[in-house]
């Protein structure tokens, strides 16, 4: 599939994660991305991608290298009320719950909330607090 618009001007680039599960991967990603607002950009036989994170088999000719151990990835919201979505819908779609919506100590305002996805990855969505953006993205168009 060929990239035709990319979202750029956030700190990540792209993140890959291989996973044993496609299914059930694109099952879980499916529900938080939709609670999210994060459409789904593409997908074949052995991934799928959504924004900056490209999801594969370790089959996939994208996944190189020895497979790693679990990772941490957290996700804008929009407001406290999308990151409680968010964990409603990881909870409904495979995922385990690893620290319910609430408010963080890692500065003023920051609320967020934790799930395991099926593969045992940290998956946080968080909400910064009131603030104002220049722009929600940087729009690429090929």
């Amino acid at each position: 599939m060929e990239t035709q618009e990319l979202h750029r001007g956030r700190l990540i680039d792209h993140i890959q994660l291989v996973v044993k599960d496609l299914a059930a991967s694109r099952k879980f990603y499916e529900a938080v991305f939709a609670e999210l607002n994060i459409p789904m950009s593409g997908s074949g036989e052995d991934f799928f991608w959504a924004d900056e994170l490209f999801i594969s088999t370790p089959d996939s000719e994208a996944a190189q290298g020895e497979l790693t151990g679990r990772h941490h990835l957290a996700f804008q919201a929009k407001d406290r009320a999308m990151v409680e979505a968010f964990h409603r819908a990881a909870l409904k779609n495979g995922g385990r719950d690893n620290g319910a919506p609430g408010l963080r100590p890692y500065h003023p305002g920051y609320y967020g909330a934790f799930v395991l996805d099926p593969d045992g990855n940290n998956i946080e969505a968080v909400y910064h607090g009131e603030a104002q953006r220049s722009a929600p993205s940087v729009k690429v168009t090929f």
